[in-house]
């Protein structure tokens, strides 16, 4: 299945935790914020990565990642990170995600980054590439 799903959005602000010394984020930071909205992105179907792993044993595990940097954001910006589903597989789905600094005053939002994601669900005990679980795929599927 590749049909792409609707931009899901979550707001974040940038830490001096998230900086270098000269109050940029520093590049591998991206990475973090768009886990953490991908994460929000399956909470806003009812679904937590603890409870999958407790129930049904499945994990999700980062398979691949590519980020170009397109403008570096600032200690305080307020960011836009947005998550869209390119493929779903059984298995496996691809994202791509953006984060936008979102304008303070007057002003249009800009791209920051993009990045393309593959994710790959596995067995918790093995490792092992297992299929989604049946209930995450279907409501999945309504939405892409």
């Amino acid at each position: 299945m590749s049909a792409a799903s609707s931009p899901f959005d979550w707001k974040i602000r940038v830490y001096y935790e998230d900086t270098d010394t000269g109050g940029v984020v520093f590049y591998a930071n991206y990475l973090k914020f768009f886990e953490r909205a991908r994460t929000e992105w399956l909470r806003s179907f009812g679904f937590q990565q603890q409870q999958l792993a407790a129930t049904t044993g499945a994990i999700f595990v980062v398979k691949n990642t590519n980020v170009d940097y397109l403008s570096p954001a600032r200690l305080d910006d307020e960011l836009r990170l947005t998550v869209v589903v390119e493929k779903l597989r059984n298995a496996s789905m691809e994202f791509v995600q953006e984060a936008w600094r979102l304008p303070s005053g007057d002003g249009e939002p800009r791209l920051l980054a993009r990045g393309s994601i593959t994710v790959v669900c596995v067995d918790q005990a093995t490792f092992r590439p297992r299929p989604i679980p049946d209930e995450l795929l279907t409501c999945l599927k309504k939405t892409t």
